[in-house]
């Protein structure tokens, strides 16, 4: 794909506000519409730009070179802050980072350590541990399942709290998981991440868990045309499936990106239970598939972790999943 129409019509949209250094964010493969992660970016920009009533740039990667291309043309017009989703923005971020030492960067789920980049990870580890233990609790068979998207320690890390999570609610809890795939289309296979659910339901699994993208549609839609039970991720995903969605293990990249818009912190910013950069999602959608007594224990067990009674495994701090 030739990128250069695309980037040029922003850098023209970019050339008649530059002066008034409106913020960018660009998403990665999937785009913003992808129900999950993306869509979470896109709506803390809107919001920022809701209560602010300025206006913003955004571009969505097709292909991998379009990274670095965009935040370019970007940084040459005056962006400021220049925002990346996800952590395939980790080398473009540096890069151009670096050659505008002047304007502000972040990125989100990745670290670049310069002194004009905020890098924002979160604890997912940590929500997945919530959402692990609502589906042990939930689960008629004792067996629950993952779906995750492009194999890397980023997904791993959801799969090793999820597990964690669900041990802790029945020692004898089974799990399935599998990946998507390895390379970026991981994230955007619906038909493929139905294929998977479906052979997790085949053995037994009736909860499953997708941090998948927009991979996790197909799951979710499985999981519906099954009678079986899921749990969306990043963005609250409910609403997608009323009564076949448990819960959501939400990831507030909305409140990142919201965040840096306003200002960014050069440095690492961590999320976690306690910031509320994670969590799990109740409201009217699954409000009739978690009971009193299943919310009453994973809060109690929320309350542990933000208080350190309860040490989740962190698969990238470890590489292990205990």
């Amino acid at each position: 794909m030739n990128a250069k129409p695309v980037l040029l019509a922003i850098a023209l949209a970019a050339a008649a506000t530059a002066a008034r250094a409106e913020p960018a964010v660009i998403y990665d493969m999937g785009g913003k519409f992808d129900k999950s992660f993306n869509q979470a970016a896109y709506d803390g920009a809107e919001r920022w730009k809701k209560e602010t009533g300025k206006p913003y740039l955004e571009f969505e990667i097709s292909n991998p070179a379009q990274r670095e291309q965009a935040k370019r043309r970007m940084a040459e017009r005056g962006a400021n802050p220049i925002v990346g989703i996800g952590f395939s923005q980790g080398s473009s971020m540096e890069k151009v980072a670096k050659e505008f030492p002047k304007l502000q960067f972040a990125i989100v789920d990745s670290v670049v350590n310069l002194p004009n980049v905020q890098s924002i990870v979160f604890k997912e580890h940590e929500g997945s541990f919530l959402v692990g233990m609502m589906a042990a609790m939930a689960s008629k068979t004792g067996k629950v399942g993952f779906v995750g998207g492009m194999d890397i320690p980023l997904i791993r890390k959801f799969q090793c709290g999820y597990e964690q999570g669900a041990k802790y609610a029945n020692p004898k809890v089974e799990v399935s998981a599998n990946m998507t795939g390895t390379t970026p289309a991981a994230w955007n296979d619906p038909a493929r991440g139905a294929e998977l659910a479906k052979a997790q339901f085949a053995k037994g699994v009736d909860v499953v868990f997708a941090a998948a993208g927009g991979t996790g549609v197909g799951v979710y839609q499985a999981a519906k045309d099954a009678g079986k039970l899921a749990i969306g991720v990043d963005s609250n995903q409910n609403h997608l499936h009323p009564g076949t969605m448990l819960t959501s293990m939400v990831k507030r990249v909305d409140v990142a990106v919201y965040n840096a818009f306003k200002g960014t912190t050069p440095g690492v910013t961590v999320l976690g239970l306690k910031e509320g950069g994670v969590d799990y999602a109740l409201d009217d959608n699954n409000a009739k598939l978690v009971s009193a007594e299943m919310k009453r224990k994973v809060d109690a067990a929320k309350a542990d972790i933000i208080a350190g009674k309860i040490v989740v495994t962190d698969y990238m701090a470890k590489n292990a999943c205990n």
